[in-house]
């Protein structure tokens, strides 16, 4: 005979959305006593809210001790499925605004790294504007790479995402909003840095010669680097990674201009034939096609767009 067995959780309450917030906030933190801060709430407080989540569920969620903090495989999983659930609740506030006719609740926002020394990136008045017509939403402001903001666009844990463009998708609408300038840079102590008369790259298949530091997800500086045949030597998650590869002086990469802008003028790194080992990168705007972004959202767009009119 089949034995039938219950669910630990049962019935979904406001208390268990509550420990699960509280989970969240504890992972996206890295543990207990960082998150003491952010929940205004003690550190003990925390570790038995943690401790009745695990009860509920019949799992355990976390391993916490000396070695530091750390997920289980259960855990992982549940912070997954954690981060659809609050993000449909969110969702849900949102529309019940909307019907209220008024815009409350939180935007999440997420933004590809080392923009805000973009002049052609007009994001402060982009949020300036919004915030002017919609006081009352609390705005959350992420940074994340490019793969990142795409899939968390995708699965409602951010509303807008602003990326460099790459490939576009059929579920997602794109606004184009600024461009941004790279160029190859070498730093002191590399070949490229100083290099002897007649003895610069003076092609793309010249630069094959040198170790490459290249971003390990697909994007613009990865279709390039693909398209004339850079092997990467070296690879990078974000600008910042990429900048400390090119300052050891065993690499080059490719940096956005106005964010080398400081290393080259403190003598640590230049750009090599900037004429010539150079591309551009479009910025857009992205939200899912459907369902039909909310108000809050469709405001912040509008906001982006009328920022960054020529």
């Amino acid at each position: 005979m089949q034995v039938k067995t219950r669910a630990a959780l049962g019935q979904l309450s406001d208390m268990d959305i509550r420990l699960l917030r509280v989970f969240k906030t504890v992972v996206d933190c890295g543990g207990m006593a960082a998150a003491e801060l952010e929940l205004n709430i003690g550190t003990s407080t925390v570790s038995r809210h943690i401790k009745d989540l695990e009860t509920r569920l019949g799992l355990r969620l976390c391993r916490r001790g000396r070695a530091g903090f750390a997920l289980t495989p259960e855990g992982e999983q549940i912070y997954a499925e954690t981060l659809h659930l609050l993000a449909g609740v969110d969702a849900f506030r949102s529309r019940v605004d909307e019907i209220h006719q008024r815009m409350g609740g939180e935007l999440h926002i997420a933004v590809f790294d080392k923009t805000a020394s973009n002049l052609q990136a007009h994001l402060g008045d982009a949020i300036q504007r919004f915030v002017q017509q919609a006081p009352d939403v609390r705005l959350h402001l992420h940074v994340a790479p490019l793969n990142a903001i795409e899939r968390g666009v995708l699965d409602g844990q951010f509303q807008v995402g602003i990326i460099p463009g790459h490939r576009s998708s059929a579920v997602l609408t794109y606004d184009e909003l600024f461009t941004e300038t790279m160029y190859l840079y070498a730093s002191a102590g590399h070949p490229l840095f100083a290099p002897e008369a007649g003895q610069q790259p003076q092609s793309w298949e010249a630069l094959q010669d040198h170790a490459f530091a290249g971003l390990g997800y697909h994007s613009p500086n990865m279709e390039l680097t693909q398209q004339v045949k850079l092997s990467r030597a070296a690879t990078g998650y974000d600008q910042e990674s990429i900048a400390t590869l090119i300052l050891s002086g065993c690499f080059v990469g490719f940096l956005p201009d106005h964010y080398a802008e400081p290393f080259v003028r403190q003598g640590r790194m230049h750009a090599v034939q900037p004429e010539r080992f150079t591309y551009h990168c479009s910025f857009f705007s992205i939200v899912r096609t459907s369902p039909q972004p909310v108000r809050v959202t469709q405001a912040f767009q509008a906001a982006l767009r009328q920022a960054h009119q020529p």
